[in-house]
């Protein structure tokens, strides 16, 4: 298949990996890259690409997967509003995520009336089509998916439809990195950059890693040999004694991003004085509310939410894999307690969340048989 076998190729990623096997030997030392995006850990373990490269290579999970750094009570909050007679409208990986009282799904058959969607455009319809209900989007993601939502409440406003509102979990990726990289606590050495994020800001956005935090980024596609390319990238800017934002993801990134997509964020939305992140908690200016123009289409100003701060279970660990302190199978409830079938934290329920990458590709530790590309 054009556009993914070329870069799945066995004889490249060979190459590729003699290349950073090479390289990391000259530094002589462990080098810990955090791929920041969810979808980048997938890659990692589906393919086996741990167990290609030197352990002089270490991978960190980073706060990069949209459904994962939801906090609880903001679930317990898309939960309530999902039983105040109205129409509930999601994407499918929110429906499991397990809040206080249960999740989406479990509200779904209680009676709710939940429906999942492929687009935020898809709720729209919805709404157009039973004029005399309530329809409210659960609006989750990074700078990604923002515009999309961002259209659909540009969209509403332009037909006039009034009984359509947004329930804005909308995030920003430079926040939570500014945070992780501000405590001081974690020891990283690069970045394995999010290409899907940067197709809308641009690998310009990440120039503040290497500016004000000395470390290099590569901007990285999400195929085996995109990823691979990435650390000899990375490992080769050491080498040569440089530290800057590298684009790999060329064929999609473009430096200032798309320009439209972001005048439309700025449009549509205003960043919040703060927001809280599973593992992080509160980070000022790291999420966005619907601007003062499109204000009534605010499921947060139409109805009154509980907005409770709930903390997570206690045998839940996902805020230290998020933040790249804990290993998904160092969790102690990991394929036990916590399963995909029956999970307890977000990060084994997301499609892009870590303990699910560990959990269903059988990354139960880093000894764990190789599997060849």
């Amino acid at each position: 298949m054009r556009f993914v076998d070329e870069y799945r190729d066995p004889a490249a990623a060979k190459s590729l990996v003699n290349a950073i096997t090479r390289l990391s030997g000259e530094l002589g030392r462990t080098l810990r890259f955090m791929e920041i995006c969810g979808g980048h850990t997938h890659t990692i373990y589906r393919h086996g690409l741990e167990q290609l490269l030197p352990e002089a290579v270490e991978f960190v999970h980073g706060p990069g997967c949209p459904v994962c750094v939801i906090p609880m009570g903001r679930v317990d909050d898309a939960v309530w509003l999902a039983h105040q007679d109205v129409i509930f409208t999601t994407f499918g990986d929110m429906m499991r995520v397990p809040g206080t009282g249960g999740s989406l799904l479990q509200a779904q058959a209680n009676g709710a009336d939940i429906r999942f969607v492929y687009s935020p455009l898809d709720a729209l319809k919805i709404a157009r089509d039973n004029p005399g209900r309530e329809v409210v989007f659960f609006a989750v993601g990074f700078e990604t998916t923002a515009p999309s939502t961002a259209v659909t409440v540009a969209q509403a406003a332009k037909l006039g439809v009034e009984n359509f509102s947004v329930f804005s979990n909308h995030v920003l990726i430079r926040p939570p990195l500014e945070a992780i990289l501000g405590t001081g606590g974690l020891q990283l050495d690069g970045f394995i950059g999010p290409g899907h994020v940067a197709t809308v800001v641009g690998s310009d956005h990440f120039q503040f890693i290497p500016a004000e935090h000395k470390l290099p980024i590569v901007v990285t596609g999400f195929e085996p040999l995109d990823i691979l390319q990435a650390v000899d990238m990375l490992l080769t800017q050491y080498s040569e004694g440089r530290c800057e934002v590298e684009n790999q993801y060329a064929r999609v990134v473009r430096p200032e991003g798309n320009e439209a997509a972001r005048r439309l964020l700025d449009e549509v939305f205003a960043t919040r004085e703060t927001f809280e992140w599973r593992g992080l908690g509160y980070i000022p200016h790291s999420g966005y509310q619907l601007a003062p123009a499109y204000a009534e289409f605010d499921a947060e100003r139409r109805f009154t939410l509980p907005g409770a701060r709930v903390a997570d279970h206690p045998a839940c660990q996902c805020g230290l894999v998020l933040t790249g302190q804990l290993k998904p199978w160092e969790c102690r409830v990991f394929g036990r307690g916590c399963t995909p079938e029956r999970p307890i934290g977000t990060c084994m329920v997301s499609p892009e969340g870590a303990c699910a990458a560990y959990y269903n590709f059988g990354r139960l530790h880093r000894e764990a048989a190789a599997i060849k590309l």
